[in-house]
């Protein structure tokens, strides 16, 4: 009897070896290492997809309004592409997350605020997770609650810098690095201010991301942001193999 295992590749998909697709907006602005939509940024391959019409104003500060066909039918052609996981790249798409999951039937996570409970609970007694986003103005109590944000958790934007919530939202072509970095600093700083209770912090926006370690050392606190919350989205979607003998269910069969 051979011992070896056997060898067959099963199909499906029109891509392998990328398991996660992200709903991207319709934008133009500079999208710098770090952004989830600067696919550089991934130590693995990622499916994107452009919603037409999905401006970073309107989904912001117009609540996505009219555009949930837009995304679930880009949600359902990532799946059929070949993705396994469906993420966004705006926070603020916490309003949809139950009817994007029921539509694609896999997993998907709309939005870094659903890391809040679980960064809530690895804090001692006495601290709480804080979150910064693009827009206060904007941040919603529905917006939070769909995201599963414990109620009362602080919140400051960076509306009142001088360039990253004009840019991004915005959609300017060009973008003032440093002056973003700095609009992002300060909200961290004010943040703290506020609530010195703020144990780890939180970033809602997608393009704060690139920020994060220089917001780290600045407060002297973790920060949780949509890449690390999307490489623990992944593994899960992905397990890393450790070289054991393989199974008729193992790397060689890539649903």
């Amino acid at each position: 009897m051979s011992n070896f295992h056997s060898r067959i590749a099963r199909g499906g998909k029109a891509v392998y070896g990328a398991k996660l697709g992200i709903l991207m907006l319709e934008a133009r602005f500079p999208r710098i290492p770090g952004d989830m939509g600067n696919a550089g940024t991934w130590p693995f391959p990622v499916l994107y997809k452009v919603v037409a019409g999905a401006s970073p104003d309107s989904v912001v500060r117009q609540r996505a309004s009219g555009l949930l066909d837009a995304f679930l039918d880009a949600a359902r052609e990532l799946v059929t592409l070949g993705a396994d996981g469906i993420t966004t790249n705006c926070g603020f798409l916490s309003l949809y997350q139950a009817e994007l999951a029921s539509h694609v039937g896999l997993p998907v996570a709309t939005s870094s605020l659903m890391q809040a409970g679980m960064v809530q609970s690895l804090l001692p007694p006495g601290k709480r997770v804080g979150i910064l986003t693009i827009s206060a103005a904007s941040l919603s109590k529905e917006h939070l609650a769909k995201a599963g944000v414990p109620e009362g958790t602080p919140v400051i934007g960076t509306d009142g810098g001088a360039e990253f919530t004009r840019a991004i939202l915005g959609d300017e072509r060009t973008l003032d690095v440093a002056a973003a970095e700095r609009d992002i600093l300060d909200a961290g700083e004010e943040l703290v201010a506020r609530h010195p209770e703020v144990g780890a912090v939180l970033l809602e926006c997608t393009n704060m991301a690139p920020y994060a370690c220089a917001l780290a050392e600045q407060l002297s606190r973790p920060v949780f942001d949509i890449v690390s919350f999307m490489t623990w989205f992944h593994a899960g979607l992905r397990p890393r193999e450790f070289g054991h003998p393989a199974s008729a269910s193992g790397p060689w069969r890539d649903r």
